[in-house]
């Protein structure tokens, strides 16, 4: 049985990277929500939990572990086949992983400025020009994708995949601080907000009474 640990789910983008890996790869699962910076979270890492110190971490019975969320999905790629993840176009698999892993290394000062945070929306939210800098890259990546690839779908590859989750996490941050986007840009938000599984995890962010004053503005 897998096991995905994950944090705050109002806070947390990798972990909602990783978790939606799991749901998306279909295998029976278990899943913890170990709130972050609590003494829970402490022990967690101190009884080896969390080898990396960090969510989230996938347990795949008691030997196997995995944790960062690129590795997270390529490890269950490998349990499920990779065209589930990944499309199955040469042109457009080298696409994928090249905007993902782009995501996975990149755009520190949207992540910065904007951090993710599920509980709050912040009309005409005023981004700094470097942070403009990622967001019309991010957006232009996307245009790409969805112009070259997407048209089996609505989204970036057409159906809901290994991109898709790398940009989860982006695309709550454009809700959250309300930005302007493209109208390509916009459909894929869109797209995504309504995707079943997004949805899901919104809903535990929701349910959620904890407020981590590191992370409001």
């Amino acid at each position: 049985m897998l096991k995905i640990i994950v944090g705050n789910k109002r806070y947390s983008s990798w972990s909602l990277r990783g978790w939606l890996a799991v749901k998306h790869a279909g295998l029976p699962h278990e899943e913890r929500v170990i709130p972050m910076w609590t003494p829970e979270y402490e022990a967690a890492k101190a009884d080896g939990l969390l080898p990396s110190g960090k969510v989230p971490t996938l347990w795949d019975g008691s030997d196997v572990v995995v944790w960062d969320s690129l590795a997270i999905t390529d490890y269950l790629a490998d349990k499920v086949g990779g065209d589930r993840f990944w499309p199955a176009d040469p042109a457009a698999r080298a696409f994928a992983r090249s905007i993902s892993a782009e995501m996975h290394s990149s755009f520190s000062a949207l992540r910065q400025q904007c951090g993710m945070n599920l509980g709050r929306h912040y009309p005409n939210f005023a981004v700094s020009a470097e942070t403009r800098a990622d967001i019309d890259r991010i957006t232009a990546l996307w245009t790409e994708a969805r112009t070259r690839f997407g048209a089996g779908g609505d989204f970036l590859f057409g159906a809901f995949g290994a991109a898709d989750i790398m940009f989860s996490a982006v695309v709550t941050r454009f809700v959250t601080y309300d930005i302007e986007l493209p109208p390509v840009a916009q459909a894929y938000v869109e797209a995504m907000v309504a995707q079943p599984f997004m949805r899901e995890w919104k809903a535990g962010a929701d349910a959620e009474t904890i407020i981590l004053e590191k992370y409001e503005l």
